[in-house]
């Protein structure tokens, strides 16, 4: 009996520490702050912390965020002829890392009546690839969360292996071609180097979307252990 008050007991503990569970910003190596993120544009990242401040960082100032479990890396790429930083979702870590830009960019909250400081995210139309016209907000509406519209972003894919140049983009997204599915292979072909296997898987494939570009990527990062 006393056994079950014990287990009873340890998943109460459990389950509260889980419904604290806190999102966690990395300003660099050892130094970390734990809040709420509101929404990211990828740019920029909207933070309440535990005093119920909110605070808005930028990809240049931090290393990486932590949200709903998944890691979002600051990292240089050349926009328009000049470098700036962004927040890359890692999707993929060895010695080939892959990443994303784009998706839901707002956190997942339930309707409420009435809020004080609620962000937004905006998304304009103008040039520039990633920089084009993105912002973070922070407003007092007064709509409920089920009234607002769901802000998505197109996401856009990226590889990386360390020390053989800077992130590519893989544009997996879109109508597929055989001048894209061949552009998609010599990208991949000039990363994933040093496995017959995966050469040939590669050159096997008529057409690529987002999940076979992360299962080959898995599949040499495992074989490359």
């Amino acid at each position: 009996m006393r056994s079950i008050k014990y287990l009873a007991l340890f998943f109460l503990v459990l389950s509260s520490l889980y419904s604290k569970a806190q999102d966690i910003i990395v300003i660099k190596e050892g130094n970390f702050i734990r809040g709420t993120i509101k929404a990211t544009n990828f740019s920029s990242v909207v933070f309440r912390n535990d005093e119920e401040s909110m605070v808005q960082y930028e990809a240049k100032d931090i290393k990486e965020f932590v949200w709903n479990g998944e890691t979002y890396v600051s990292k240089p790429i050349l926009i328009n002829k000049r470098m700036e930083f962004r927040f890359f979702r890692l999707l993929e870590q060895g010695t080939v890392n892959l990443y994303s830009i784009g998706g839901n960019t707002m956190a997942a909250e339930p309707p409420q009546k009435r809020a004080k400081v609620r962000p937004s995210v905006a998304v304009g139309g103008g040039t520039g690839g990633l920089g084009g016209g993105i912002g973070i907000s922070i407003g007092g509406g007064r709509r409920s969360e089920a009234d607002q519209p769901k802000r998505v972003m197109p996401t856009t894919y990226f590889i990386e292996r360390l020390g053989t140049g800077p992130l590519m983009e893989i544009p997996v997204e879109g109508a597929n071609s055989e001048g894209k599915a061949q552009h998609i292979k010599n990208i991949l072909l000039q990363k994933l180097t040093g496995s017959e296997d995966m050469i040939k898987r590669i050159n096997a494939t008529e057409t690529f979307d987002a999940s076979q570009v992360k299962t080959l990527v898995v599949d040499y990062n495992s074989i490359k252990k």
